[in-house]
């Protein structure tokens, strides 16, 4: 499987997954801006939201995926993507805003990595986070349970992602480098077409570390006994569909 993220099977819930990010961008106290920088981009869809709100402004999309990297360049042209690492990557001086949809969960030691980037914005400038906080949901312990359960198990149990720190070690972090710290949780429930688009979701994130080990039939068994799992753990609601319960957890912080 190849390493690299797949932009199409990402955007197969594109309503779904804009969402967050525009619900982040309504809580950022930023009337002007002259760069604003969108860190782990995509495909540019959260991109394109900052791009609308600041139509003046030099807006900058970052990511460590070409293939993401290729699919944002072609949907926003007259917006400057860069290829990078969040873990070592800095903001240039001018910068008021860091805007980060659903990425710090993958960088390891996010919290120094978010201290470092809110400290090196000038006073006013704005880091505002959006980060899934759903490990303990069936939908992630299913997985855990799938990987343990099958003939990979020796391969792929263990690779549950880890659950975020607590909300306190997140303000006690960013409050002493901040004027203003808010953080909160929004609970969503997006309604699927049963347990199968439920997999389909994960496989362009969560499942990715799950199927990479595997080969081509290890794949379809393993997206097979997961959604069986899933359709029990997922009961169908009355029009057909189920509901995909989804925490995230918001942070904005304010220089």
């Amino acid at each position: 499987m190849a390493d690299d993220w797949n932009p199409a099977l990402y955007l197969a819930f594109e309503d779904e997954r804009t969402r967050p990010p525009r619900d982040l961008l309504a809580a950022v106290p930023l009337e002007r801006a002259r760069r604003v920088v969108d860190l782990g981009c995509g495909p540019g869809n959260s991109t394109e939201l900052l791009a609308a709100r600041w139509p003046d402004a030099e807006v900058i999309g970052v990511d460590n995926s070409p293939a993401m990297l290729e699919q944002a360049r072609a949907r926003l042209p007259a917006v400057r993507f860069e290829l990078g690492d969040l873990a070592s990557w800095a903001p240039a001086e001018g910068t008021d805003l860091l805007f980060a949809n659903a990425v710090f969960q993958w960088v390891p030691d996010h919290l120094d990595v978010l201290a470092r980037l809110l400290e090196g914005l000038a006073p006013g400038g704005v880091l505002a986070v959006q980060m899934p906080d759903n490990v303990a949901e069936p939908s992630h312990l299913l997985m855990e349970e799938t990987a343990a359960a099958g003939p990979w198990a020796d391969r792929v149990a263990g690779m549950a992602r880890d659950r975020l720190p607590g909300v306190g070690a997140y303000y006690d972090r960013l409050a002493p480098l901040a004027r203003h710290v808010d953080i909160w949780h929004t609970l969503y429930n997006h309604p699927l077409a049963g347990g199968g688009a439920i997999a389909e979701w994960f496989r362009s994130t969560g499942l990715r570390s799950y199927l990479a080990p595997l080969d081509e039939t290890e794949r379809a068994a393993f997206l097979a006994d997961y959604t069986a799992r899933l359709e029990q753990a997922y009961p169908v609601r009355v029009d057909g569909r189920v509901l995909l319960r989804f925490p995230r957890r918001f942070i904005v912080a304010v220089r």
